[in-house]
């Protein structure tokens, strides 16, 4: 749990909408994203293809209309709140439309903050997005590294 929150706090410290994740184990990661989500009540979302985005604040529940990853990206662009939404197994959705949508996303100035994570392994975009995303890494084996703190064993 300490590693999702501390990978949490970095997804919304960066300094730009859009956030490339490379993480081997996705599915551990979305069910500690569940666990922050329920235990702290912030608005993450899960999108994967053919189920659509869905809540992990709300156990699941889907969002309508959202099972393409076009018209994920919509929602998230007409959305007027915070939110973190992830998007699972991102790689091979990234071409047009999704790309256009990406760079509005982007490049979009809110009063909010609003993350769009694509998470995979070894994640890269389209030339001309560099200095439009922020590029994080999370191990699962480093997050959860034991450490001898006080003469106790913590995460």
């Amino acid at each position: 749990m300490q590693g999702s929150a501390g990978l949490f706090e970095r997804i919304l410290g960066a300094e730009h909408n859009l956030v490339l994740l490379d993480a081997a184990d996705q599915d551990a990661l979305v069910a500690q994203l569940r666990l922050l989500a329920r235990r702290t009540g912030q608005s993450v979302y899960v999108w994967r293809d053919e189920a659509g985005l869905r809540s992990l604040r709300e156990g699941d529940v889907p969002v309508p209309g959202t099972k393409r990853m076009a018209d994920a990206l919509r929602y998230v662009l007409q959305s007027m709140h915070f939110g973190v939404y992830v998007f699972a197994e991102a790689a091979p959705h990234l071409r047009a439309p999704n790309t256009v949508l990406l760079r509005q996303i982007a490049r979009a100035r809110t009063t909010f903050d609003r993350r769009v994570v694509l998470m995979d392994a070894g994640i890269a975009m389209p030339d001309g997005f560099n200095e439009e995303v922020a590029r994080l890494r999370y191990d699962a084996a480093a997050a959860t590294r034991l450490r001898l703190r006080d003469g106790r064993w913590v995460v």
